[in-house]
């Protein structure tokens, strides 16, 4: 049993190899009759390898596309090389999927003999990923044992590097991976503070499981997690606006990324921005070129007004009264 496996093994190895084979190169190829080329060619149709065959002295088996994926077998530098391309698939989201690429490189390193994960191993220490403007690094290696720990459910010890450069050390029940188009960020309950946190991947020093499994109980929605950490949390001050605007087409005015969204009633919603200070929010809201009203704080309420009047008085008629400002006012 064990050998006629290892011989289908290689059979659709060869198959796969080239586009068409005789049966006698088959068996020729794996030192067999070609009476058993043709028993274990039906042992892999059976088992869903779509494998064509023409007839004829002149005619071959060949494999074609099936309706389902069967068993594939690699030869150790195959192996290398689908693992590689999947892991610059995940990173640079050139399959427009990267958690789809992700998923698929967790299975694969799952199976990969050790001498092959070996070597990857060591390509990933050894490359460095060019990442797109502004984008921050981030190791292979460290993405994919991010990965590992969410499928793990087991509480890990996490190492991160804050935005000011320190170190900390806590303990997290690992989530989700959550990328935004720029970035990845690891979404995790943080232990000691018992609250959901976000974390950038890339700041992400080390990270150790310490073998006690966890239950996570009502888990967020970790996209909409990272959207509010982003919209306000690497903020000093956020403001709350509210727009005449339904959540469909306030989230097309102001993307999810940049403020946390709550309707207010029909055809209104508001928005909560962070921003450096009151003059560069007040900047931001005209940007917008839409009617509002800011809700808090006074002194973006105030920064706007007066950057309105100033607007008024560059471009206005001297002789005219500065046209009502209400939609500003709280």
């Amino acid at each position: 049993m064990i050998a006629a496996s290892a011989r289908l093994l290689r059979l659709v190895s060869l198959l796969a190899a080239r586009p068409s084979w005789t049966c006698g190169e088959l068996a020729e190829r794996m030192a067999v009759t070609d009476r058993t080329v043709r028993r274990d060619i039906a042992r892999l149709r059976e088992i869903g390898y779509a494998v064509e065959s023409d007839p004829g002295p002149w005619g071959g088996y060949r494999l074609r596309a099936g309706t389902r994926v069967p068993p594939l077998t690699f030869d150790d530098e195959e192996a290398l090389a689908v693992a590689v391309g999947l892991r610059e698939a995940a990173l640079s989201g050139a399959l427009g999927s990267d958690q789809a690429a992700l998923s698929a490189l967790l299975k694969l390193r799952q199976v990969l003999p050790q001498r092959v994960a070996r070597r990857l191993a060591e390509m990933d220490d050894a490359f460095v990923h060019t990442p797109r403007r502004d984008e921050p690094q981030i190791k292979p290696g460290m993405l994919l044992e991010l990965a590992v720990a969410c499928r793990r459910e087991e509480r890990a010890r996490l190492s991160y590097r804050d935005r000011e450069g320190r170190v900390t050390v806590r303990d997290i029940d690992p989530y989700r991976l959550v990328h935004t188009g720029r970035r990845w960020y690891f979404a995790a309950r943080d232990v000691a503070r018992d609250e959901w946190r976000t974390f950038r991947a890339d700041r992400v020093e080390r990270l150790r499981p310490t073998g006690q499994p966890v239950e996570l109980v009502d888990p967020p929605d970790p996209a909409l997690l990272v959207s509010r950490s982003m919209a306000a949390g690497a903020y000093p001050l956020t403001t709350t606006i509210r727009l005449p605007l339904s959540m469909d087409e306030a989230l097309r005015l102001i993307p999810a990324t940049v403020g946390v969204h709550r309707p207010a009633g029909p055809g209104a919603t508001i928005v909560e921005i962070g921003g450096p200070d009151a003059e560069g929010l007040a900047k931001y809201l005209l940007s917008l070129a839409t009617p509002l009203r800011v809700l808090e704080p006074d002194t973006v309420r105030e920064a706007l007004l007066r950057r309105t009047r100033e607007l008024f008085e560059l471009n206005g008629d001297d002789r005219s009264d500065p046209p009502s400002l209400s939609p500003a006012h709280g």
